[in-house]
C-alpha cells in the first residue's frame, strides 16, 4: 500500500490558529495520527491492482469451465 504524508506539525498550527490550545491541539493530532495508523486504507493504485488480479481469475475460472463443458460434451 502507498503511505499517505500528513503534516502532523501544520494541523496542529491550524488547531491552534483556530483557538485551540496548545495541548489540546497536540492530543488531537497524535489521536488522529494514531487513528489513521491503526486505519488500513486502500488507495486507487490497490484497487486497480486488485481488480486486475480478479479479472485474470475469473478469465481463468470461465476458461476452466469451458474446457471442462467441452470435454464433458465429447464423453457423453
Amino acid at each position: 500500500m502507498t503511505a499517505i504524508t500528513f503534516d502532523t506539525h501544520e494541523f496542529i498550527k491550524t488547531l491552534v490558529a483556530s483557538g485551540i490550545p496548545d495541548a489540546q491541539a497536540e492530543a488531537i493530532s497524535r489521536a488522529f495520527r494514531d487513528a489513521r495508523h491503526q486505519a488500513e486504507v486502500a488507495t486507487k493504485s490497490d484497487l486497480r491492482e486488485l481488480e486486475y488480479r480478479l479479472t485474470l481469475r475469473i478469465g481463468a475460472l470461465i476458461a476452466t469451465a469451458v474446457l471442462i463443458i467441452t470435454a464433458l460434451d465429447k464423453l457423453l
